[in-house]
């Protein structure tokens, strides 16, 4: 049976460093699994990812002992009992509002008599764990709650208290606007500042998990020093943009150089 590597660093008392796919190609979702992330998440909500793009980019992922995690497009049981089956460890729903709404997450993740999963681990069963994988994926699934308006800020500790939930993700960018603030991943406006730090601690009380997206390895650090455990450090776009920048830049500034010295 496949362990859950996440539970592994949380038990332990460490952190994760998540890295984020947006980008719907196999090669490149390889490429990234194999620099060391210790998960890797597919966007299927912001990404250009479908399904049958996430199935490829899963199977990459497995090539390492990488976590394959999926962002689905919202809390509707179907997707996120498929891509369970298609293989993720963990899912991350948005806009989980109320106890409700988290409860109504944890019973899609869930074989009975704790949920509702529908039975049929097609792809699953063949990776995390053989014909025995019903009997333990309760046990090693995370599913996580995103946090990211003032309702779910409200409901916040109602949602944390929901049996089964184990994790919590905050999107800051959602969460700035719904506070009237800019919309950032990183350098937040003081209300967005103080409700993160906020869920951070409300998560501790509770023993659950928090989590957050950044863009950069410096604030995934701060994040860290917060009190968080699942930090998203950046994406394979923003890599792939930074580092065409950087190569141009340094090509431009040479050529420039080059230009003057010939005068």
């Amino acid at each position: 049976m496949r362990v859950n590597k996440l539970r592994q660093i949380w038990q332990s008392g460490g952190y994760v460093a998540n890295g984020w796919l947006m980008i719907p190609n196999s090669f490149a979702t390889e490429l990234m699994a194999h620099q060391g992330w210790e998960s890797l998440t597919v966007d299927m909500q912001h990404g250009m990812i479908g399904f049958t793009d996430a199935l490829s980019m899963l199977t990459a992922i497995s090539t390492t002992d990488c976590v394959p995690v999926v962002r689905v497009p919202w809390l509707e049981p179907g997707i996120l009992m498929k891509v369970l089956d298609a293989g993720a460890e963990a899912v991350i729903c948005p806009m989980v509002n109320n106890a409700e709404e988290a409860e109504q997450l944890i019973s899609a993740t869930h074989y009975p008599p704790r949920g509702t999963r529908s039975f049929g681990p097609v792809r699953a069963s063949m990776y995390g764990g053989g014909a025995g994988y019903h009997k333990t994926a309760n046990d090693n699934v995370v599913a996580f709650a995103m946090i990211e308006t003032q309702q779910g800020l409200d409901n916040l500790e109602d949602i944390l208290r929901v049996d089964g939930l184990e994790a919590i993700f905050v999107g800051p960018s959602d969460l700035s606007l719904a506070l009237g603030c800019e919309a950032r991943f990183d350098d937040l406006d003081k209300p967005a500042q103080e409700a993160i730090e906020y869920i951070a601690a409300k998560c501790k009380e509770n023993n659950v998990i928090a989590g957050i997206f950044t863009s950069s390895p410096e604030t995934a650090m701060k994040r860290v020093e917060t009190g968080y455990q699942f930090v998203t450090v950046t994406s394979d776009a923003a890599l792939i943009s930074a580092g065409a920048q950087q190569a141009l830049s340094r090509v431009n500034k040479g050529a420039d150089a080059a230009a003057k010295s010939s005068y």
